[in-house]
């Protein structure tokens, strides 16, 4: 098999990268993930790389892993906030990414509020300074690429077959980033991608991308090899679209008994911040069958594999654990 290259390839979304580019990042994740587990987390790869991440919305989990990853693999790291950076005085997006390329940045980690954010983000130009790649943390509803690399790894290392597999998503579909990724990642690798929640979160739309909208949510929990529980976006006005947070969680939230509609081994995951008791109960959230923080490992292993394959040649590491 011919070496697929990521080097100096910008990762905005799935859409944009072929079944065999995202195995490849898998596949390196297995290997970061070794390096992690190995306790001896921190190496050369990236030395004498730096990385910024800019980021204008909230992150616990994406911001932390980006910069853990970009550490464990020796690369400098600076975090930008909009809250402590001159966004706050109205620097604009453009001279923001302007201003930290001049620095000489190797990667910028951009997550943004606004849709199309890291696709912009790439195509900011300067003849005086060197383009760095643009790793899209997460913009607006549009697309979340890495979250979605880390769930397919997830759902890999759970020992699932992901081609064939039925994949189904609940919840706040309208307003995830997620969803939209999770369609065109776990699709392009030939599994099943099912949707379900109340109507006015799920566009019908999302069936053109190649989603089967269930109206059910037993049918669509039934036989599921991996269920993802998206999270109330109640940033988003999302409380908005159904009548109450209990009702919601009557009529949608993942609990014990639609737990065993699915599969005896299915895989759970949730990409976080959970709002128990709402799309998901105290008891589901901590259950055997739930990966969520596994997810959070993983999640720190794919982002030094994308951070490794776009800013090296990418080879292979299998013998330096």
């Amino acid at each position: 098999m011919a070496h697929i290259s990521l080097q100096g390839r910008s990762i905005l979304g799935l859409e944009n990268m072929t079944a065999a580019e995202i195995n490849r990042v898998l596949d390196v994740a297995g290997q970061m993930k070794r390096i992690i587990l190995s306790g001896q987390k921190k190496r050369n790869y990236l030395k004498g790389k730096s990385i910024v991440t800019v980021f204008s919305e909230a992150s616990t989990r994406t911001r932390s892993s980006f910069e853990l990853a970009g550490k464990y693999l020796g690369a400098d790291v600076i975090n930008i906030s909009k809250s402590g950076s001159s966004m706050t005085k109205g620097e604009s997006l453009r001279d923001t990414l302007l201003t930290v390329s001049a620095m000489g940045t190797d990667a910028v980690v951009i997550r943004d509020s606004s849709e199309g954010a890291a696709l912009f983000a790439d195509q900011v130009k300067s003849p005086m300074v060197k383009t760095p790649v643009i790793c899209n943390a997460g913009d607006g509803a549009h697309a979340h690429p890495s979250q979605t690399l880390l769930e397919l790894f997830s759902v890999r290392e759970a020992g699932k077959n992901i081609k064939g597999m039925k994949y189904v998503i609940i919840g706040d579909i309208l307003h995830s980033r997620v969803a939209r990724s999770d369609i065109y990642g776990f699709t392009k690798l030939g599994a099943e991608v099912h949707l379900a929640g109340p109507r006015t979160l799920v566009p019908k739309n999302l069936e053109k991308l190649g989603a089967i909208v269930q109206d059910h949510l037993e049918d669509a929990l039934r036989d599921a090899d991996a269920v993802n529980v998206l999270r109330i976006q109640l940033e988003r006005a999302a409380a908005g679209f159904f009548p109450t947070t209990r009702e919601y969680a009557r009529l949608w939230g993942m609990n014990k008994k639609r737990l065993e509609l699915c599969k005896p081994d299915v895989v759970l995951l949730h990409p976080g911040p959970m709002n128990r008791g709402i799309e998901i109960s105290h008891d589901v959230a901590y259950d055997e069958k739930a990966w969520i923080q596994e997810e959070v490992r993983n999640g720190v292993a794919v982002r030094m594999a994308l951070l490794y394959l776009t800013l090296t040649e990418g080879k292979d590491i299998e013998a330096d654990y």
